[in-house]
């Protein structure tokens, strides 16, 4: 492995590691209080505020791609070396499992005393939603979720190519991560009731590993008639057609 490379990989890391500690964090802060420290509202602010640290803290090494759906669509539309596919996407994925220790570790005792100490994937006592996401009961597997992460995925790329294109109306030099944060807060407000908008495969897969290994078993990728592969195939297929949108209608056009 190339020095430059290791460079990227890291900034990848630490990067998506303080998405998913603040995004996950804010999760268990909301559901272990019972609402009582906060609401779906400051769930979407603080998704987009994560987003807008996890940039700052990598877009100088990488752009800050953070999100393994981000790195294919770069791979596909902006000559993204293909190499560089995997080893990004293990790197966002380790990220986003250690933070989740992280959160785990800090919130173990409030967990303890909203659970028993009994881990549950669902009910009135589940908590294995901190950290991934599941679809809610009326929403199929397919194709209901898998449009639904199509969608929320093809927004978010689609419009983060808008944000970047330095020939379209890009915003000033440092805010891009602020203006990406607040995609993410507008996604999560208009598209998040289905399954949580998860629309990042590093971000549902890394945790949801967590879970799998820290205590809630392998409920975690049976529950939701087995809702595990939407949140990473979905966003996959919907960053390559967001790109595909953005360059057939404007990117093309400039």
């Amino acid at each position: 492995m190339s020095r430059e490379l290791t460079r990227e990989l890291l900034a990848e890391f630490l990067g998506t590691f303080v998405l998913i500690v603040f995004g996950v964090g804010v999760v268990a802060q909301v559901v272990l209080s019972k609402q009582a420290n906060g609401a779906y509202l400051s769930i979407n602010i603080a998704w987009g505020l994560a987003v807008a640290m996890g940039c700052y803290v990598s877009a100088g090494v990488t752009g800050a791609h953070l999100n393994p759906a981000v790195t294919l669509a770069l791979a596909v539309h902006r000559k993204l070396p293909w190499g560089k596919v995997l080893p990004y996407s293990l790197a966002q994925i380790a990220g986003a499992f250690v933070a989740s220790t992280v959160v785990y570790v800090t919130y173990h005792e409030a967990l303890g005393a909203f659970d028993g100490g009994v881990r549950q994937v669902a009910g009135a006592q589940g908590t294995a939603g901190i950290w991934a996401t599941y679809p809610q009961p009326f929403l199929s597997t397919f194709p209901g979720g898998f449009v639904d992460q199509i969608v929320g995925t093809a927004l978010l790329v689609g419009v983060i190519l808008g944000i970047t294109d330095s020939r379209n109306s890009a915003p000033p030099a440092g805010t891009t991560p602020i203006v990406v944060g607040l995609l993410v807060v507008v996604i999560g407000m208009t598209f998040g009731f289905n399954a949580g908008y998860a629309i990042n495969p590093a971000r549902d897969f890394g945790p949801r590993l967590f879970t799998f290994v820290a205590g809630w078993g392998g409920a975690v990728f049976t529950a939701g008639n087995n809702w595990w592969w939407v949140p990473i195939v979905g966003p996959l297929v919907g960053g390559v057609i967001g790109g595909w949108v953005y360059d057939a209608f404007v990117g093309n056009r400039l």
